[in-house]
Parts: C-alpha cells; sequence; structure tokens
C-alpha cells in the first residue's frame, strides 16, 4: 500500500490525516529506520491505512484508527541505536506524549497510541479499534522484517 501510494486516492482517509500527514514532525519519521528497510512514517502508514480499511468495513470509527495508527510510533529516535534496551515497553508512552504535543488528539486515539503494544504491555486498548491497531502492527512489522529476510536469501542465492 505505501509502495503503490493508494492511500493517497482514498479521499476519506485523506480528509482524516491530512494535518497528520503534512506535519512536519510527522514528516520526520522519514529519517529512522523501524522494521527491515522500512521507515518509521512508511511503517506508520501501511498500520494506519489497514486499520481504516478494516474499521471502516466494519463500520467503526476509521477516524481514530487513521489518526492513532499515524502517531502510534511517534518516539522520534532510532530504536536500533538508542541505548534504551526496553523500548517496546517504553516507546508507546513517549509516542502519545509526543502525539499529545503537536496534534488536537481524541481520548479513544491517545489511548490506542498508549496500549498498542499489548501483549507485550500488560494492558490492552479499551476500544476494538485499539485492538485493530494491535493486529495491524503486528502485520505490518512481521511482513517488513520478512521482506528483509527475504532480500538477504536472494542476495545469497545471487552469490
Amino acid at each position: 500500500w505505501v509502495a503503490r501510494e493508494a492511500y493517497q486516492d482514498d479521499e476519506t482517509y485523506m480528509v482524516c490525516v491530512k494535518d497528520i500527514m503534512e506535519n512536519p514532525v510527522f514528516q520526520s519519521m522519514d529519517q529512522f529506520i523501524q522494521h527491515g528497510n522500512t521507515t518509521t512514517k512508511a511503517h506508520c502508514i501501511q498500520v494506519s491505512y489497514m486499520s481504516y480499511c478494516i474499521c471502516r468495513k466494519y463500520g467503526w470509527n476509521y477516524e481514530a484508527a487513521a489518526r492513532a495508527g499515524l502517531l502510534h510510533d511517534l518516539f522520534l529516535y532510532d530504536w536500533h541505536t538508542a541505548k534504551n534496551h526496553i523500548h517496546g515497553f517504553t516507546h508507546p508512552r513517549v509516542a502519545m506524549n509526543n502525539a499529545k504535543k503537536h496534534f488536537d488528539l481524541t481520548d479513544q486515539e491517545l489511548n490506542i497510541i498508549l496500549r498498542h503494544m499489548w501483549p507485550l504491555t500488560p494492558i490492552p486498548p479499551k476500544s476494538r479499534e485499539g485492538m485493530v491497531i494491535v493486529y495491524a502492527d503486528k502485520f505490518c512489522g512481521i511482513y517488513e522484517v520478512y521482506g528483509r529476510i527475504r532480500s538477504a536469501f536472494r542476495r545469497t542465492a545471487q552469490a
């Protein structure tokens, strides 16, 4: 979805997230790698758009899912090199605090960001939209890591 940029053709989605997408703080996530070769910005767009599509299909709050999905990893550092060995446990609160500082968000959106690492963190999200973000985040992360492993195998096979 991100490589094809299909999300840009979805007018309803873009209306939900325009203020976030255009913000320089969100754009700065392009300088950090999330999983494999995927930037944190691209990862967040994937999670956001997947969650938006699922929630819209079921008549749930797709706007909250789209917005929280974009901001769920707004931690603004390279977690691969930071001396934070418990990043998985701590980054949701960092992301939520950064999101609160830069954007106007609902309580539901803030809860989704804070609880998106469940079950690694012990308290689940309060909403089904939050659970969709949990699923989409894991799915996209696995896919991104798989892509890096697949590329490594191809390079090895060609050598």
